[in-house]
């Protein structure tokens, strides 16, 4: 059965979905202290360390049953698959971004993933785009070609970070399972491929887990709550607003990214960026006024 729609927000939805986008803007702080950790292998840390957490609160609250029946569902498992590679490809394209000093494009590939979200649901359900989302995912598009322009080449950090996130939100809301547990399945189907990551290493002697520094070792670990602590804030939230709130809250997670891209890791930021940037804030909050004057009253 689905569920209807929230209508009106509640502080603890508000608090839960807030804390989330909060957590997700910080996370470039931990990701900037494993910067010389290959991306593979903090993906492979983020799964590992993920599942324990994600267990124990699905086995306190009595919700395994739906692991166990999607297990048993062939179109189910295929399904979650290809989510569990979608999200891995975020996730490596995200750490990857932030080890090479490019935060400041991974902030904009999630500042345009709602309009990859727009995207997919014009093109893929057919959904007919509204004015503003027309007005805005043209300026969004002028910013992404200015960036282009100026890089002298396309923006594959932001376009394959909006473009992955889309796509799997759009395939991720088809599975027939809860979002806590399906997050649960997306981890169990990517835990041998990252064990074997991580044995690989082991044996070869270039792993950051038990072989060098307690910190490195600590950082890793951290991973498995970074990732699975903002998901459960983020998925338990949204169930208690409403989604022009959501809407609205998510630009949160990027225009902390940004702020700390520019002024904590100080990344170049040129005026050619600048401008593109400023048309992206102006796109978004087309996006975000057509989201709310939508919403019902």
């Amino acid at each position: 059965m689905s569920e209807k729609p929230q209508q009106e927000d509640t502080p603890l939805g508000l608090f839960y979905a807030t804390s989330a986008f909060v957590l997700w803007g910080l996370l470039p702080f931990l990701l900037k202290a494993v910067e010389h950790i290959p991306a593979v292998e903090v993906v492979a840390h983020r799964v590992i360390w993920s599942l324990p957490i994600v267990g124990v609160i699905l086995i306190v609250t009595n919700r395994t049953a739906d692991i166990r029946a999607a297990f048993k569902s062939p179109r189910t498992l295929e399904m979650a698959v290809v989510c569990a590679f979608l999200i891995s490809l975020n996730w490596g394209i995200y750490v990857w971004a932030i080890s090479v000093e490019r935060t400041v494009e991974a902030s904009m590939g999630y500042y345009i993933t709602p309009l990859g979200a727009i995207l997919v649901g014009a093109t893929i359900l057919g959904e007919k785009l509204s004015r503003g989302h027309k007005i805005s995912a043209a300026i969004a598009t002028v910013a992404v070609a200015i960036l282009a322009w100026d890089a002298g080449s396309i923006p594959l950090v932001a376009l394959g970070l909006a473009g992955s996130w889309s796509v799997y939100s759009y395939l991720r809301k088809t599975l027939p399972i809860g979002a806590n547990q399906g997050f649960m399945l997306e981890v169990l189907i990517l835990l041998i491929p990252s064990l074997c990551i991580v044995a690989w290493l082991t044996f070869n002697g270039t792993s950051h887990f038990g072989q060098t520094e307690p910190f490195d070792i600590a950082l890793l670990l951290f991973c498995g709550a970074a990732t699975a602590v903002p998901l459960m804030l983020f998925t338990n939230g949204t169930r208690l607003i409403r989604m022009s709130s959501v809407g609205v809250l998510q630009f949160i997670a990027p225009t902390i990214i940004f702020l700390v891209a520019v002024l904590v890791f100080d990344e170049p930021f040129s005026t050619t960026k600048m401008i593109a940037f400023v048309l992206i804030w102006i796109a978004m909050s087309v996006f975000a006024y057509t989201l709310v004057k939508k919403s019902p009253s």
